[in-house]
């Protein structure tokens, strides 16, 4: 692998793993305190699962990303591209609305989108390399777990009957 491979792979899963950085500050401000006294669903993991998916998630999706970047630049290339930034803010975002903010059903709302450009983005990428799609399948599924877990926070949490 030549010099520049290797850049892009590094600053690919970097990027990533820094987009899981940001999202773990809203996090951490509330997973000791608000986090604690909500009430949550029986199959609520364990605090200490989420640091490790979470970590495998961002470096397998790096990986993605620099499956595309390595490709000859395209319209395709360049969509997948806009596709994955987008996922990838809207990732950070959950973590502020849902955690930051304090608000599951804001929280619901979010990672719906995402989960839909999380789709669109395996759609576009598995247009280009069809490897880097398959490496956004555990991502999507653990956001869908997520999404189900955080209607559940809501609804377990709100005042509707």
């Amino acid at each position: 692998m030549n010099k520049n491979r290797w850049v892009k792979l590094v600053l690919s899963i970097m990027i990533c793993q820094a987009a899981g950085l940001i999202g773990s500050i809203f996090t951490s401000q509330s997973v000791n305190t608000w986090y604690q006294n909500i009430q949550k669903p029986s199959f609520n993991p364990p605090s200490w699962v989420f640091g490790p998916v979470w970590t495998t998630l961002f470096l397998m999706m790096g990986i993605s990303l620099y499956l595309i970047l390595i490709k000859r630049m395209s319209k395709k290339v360049k969509l997948g591209i806009v596709l994955f930034g987008v996922q990838l803010v809207l990732n950070i975002l959950w973590s502020l609305f849902f955690f930051g903010l304090q608000d599951p059903l804001l929280g619901f709302i979010e990672i719906t989108i995402l989960w839909v450009f999380i789709a669109l983005t395996i759609y576009q990428f598995r247009k280009i390399d069809k490897r880097s799609s398959y490496l956004l399948i555990p991502y999507i599924l653990w956001v869908s777990f997520a999404a189900i877990l955080n209607l559940s926070i809501w609804l377990l949490n709100s005042n509707i009957v």
